[in-house]
């Protein structure tokens, strides 16, 4: 008994492509049904993708990280923070910064003629070099404390308390001056706007050094700011008391996670599934036009299969061949639409000035699925053409 001839991958491979390239405007507009479900899924999930992450950073820039820790207002002397609590708090392992600042309770005022009692309710803060770094401040205007200022009379304001002394700017050379008690700092910065930091901004801020050498400043910390792993943040919560204050732990006040960090983790959580489900429906679209295709391909090449048949092509071979056709097909409609999806996200992403994001996920999904509507539709087509008994395919020529 002759066994039937086995056909190469290669040559089932070529027969499918010329099925293609005999009718390119059907299977052009076939593919095309497959590359707008693609470019769907991945639009809905890499634009969300770059909108998720612009948001996590802005979040991040608020201080969802840090921590606020200060001495119980009612527990005495033995609440005092010690001068090395900063360096206390960073041994902490996923302590990633700490610094202190401390209420110096001197006045401040525009000029030496105004009324001394009057503080205009600002705060001067002695403050470390480190400050803006830790909690992921800015500067508006001019420049922060650094080792060589802090030793000396000068002040960083606040946003709110640069408005309160009616300084707006800073020009280099021509510092303002402010008086801190009995002594006159220059101011040499302006500080941004920080949100979760309210209480700096109607502070102003001198070097601790300074303080101490002109405002009787007592090297007692009154708020210690400690920024830590995201993910760790609610451990180092717990051991930050014992830590500054082991005699005592109770006595010291942390504050809890910045809601801000519970929004950013149900961010990170969130998927649309409306979005999806609409490229689903794109890509079922599709993937019926495929079959379409591929239902009229074989009716229209019924003396094909016929020919094919009479000459020793089997059931196995016809299948494949078609097969191979409406996998080429989809596959050719992914192609296109994972480019076109790209494109489209990349240029929303830059138009909203964000980084594009395009989850290799979502990509490699697109065109596994692409192959799976291929072969999906291709199945009944593929079987459809390989039972057409080979007598009635010629005759009916």
């Amino acid at each position: 008994m002759n066994r039937p001839v086995r056909l190469p991958l290669l040559d089932i491979l070529r027969l499918g492509l010329l099925g293609l390239s005999t009718r390119r405007a059907r299977a052009a507009l076939s593919a095309l049904g497959i590359a707008i479900g693609i470019a769907t899924l991945v639009v809905v999930t890499g634009i969300p993708a770059s909108s998720q992450r612009a948001l996590l950073a802005e979040l991040s820039a608020l201080g969802t990280n840090i921590l606020r820790a200060q001495p119980q207002t009612d527990a005495g002397a033995k609440a005092l923070l010690p001068e090395s609590a900063a360096a206390a708090a960073a041994r902490i392992g996923p302590v990633t910064g700490a610094t202190a600042v401390a209420n110096t309770h001197a006045t401040v005022r525009r000029s030496d003629l105004a009324d001394p009692n009057d503080s205009i309710g600002l705060t001067v803060l002695a403050t470390r070099t480190d400050l803006l770094a830790t909690i992921g401040g800015s500067l508006r205007s001019g420049r922060f404390l650094d080792s060589g200022t802090e030793n000396f009379p000068t002040a960083v304001l606040g946003t709110r308390a640069a408005v309160r002394l009616g300084i707006a700017t800073i020009v280099p050379g021509h510092e303002p001056l402010v008086t801190i008690g009995k002594h006159r700092f220059s101011v040499i910065g302006i500080l941004r706007p920080m949100p979760l930091t309210p209480d700096l901004e109607t502070a102003v801020l001198v070097g601790w050094q300074a303080a101490k050498d002109t405002l009787s400043f007592d090297g007692h910390p009154t708020v210690l700011y400690v920024k830590a792993v995201e993910s760790r943040i609610e451990a180092v919560r717990d051991v930050l008391p014992a830590t500054l204050n082991p005699e005592l732990p109770g006595a010291v006040q942390v504050s809890r996670p910045s809601d801000a960090l519970a929004a950013k983790r149900a961010t990170q959580h969130s998927f649309s599934a409306l979005f999806l489900g609409l490229a689903g429906v794109a890509l079922l679209v599709g993937g019926i036009g495929v079959a379409n295709t591929m239902i009229v391909s074989v009716l229209e090449r019924r003396r094909e299969i016929g020919l094919r048949r009479a000459l020793g092509a089997n059931r196995g071979q016809i299948r494949g061949q078609f097969l191979t056709e409406s996998v080429a097909l989809a596959v050719l409609g992914g192609v296109v639409g994972t480019a076109l999806g790209a494109g489209v996200t990349t240029v929303y992403a830059l138009s909203r000035s964000w980084l594009p994001v395009l989850p290799p996920g979502a990509l490699g999904v697109g065109l596994g699925c692409a192959i799976v509507v291929g072969a999906v539709a291709g199945v009944y087509p593929a079987v459809r053409a390989s039972r057409l008994p080979p007598t009635e395919a010629l005759s009916a020529v």
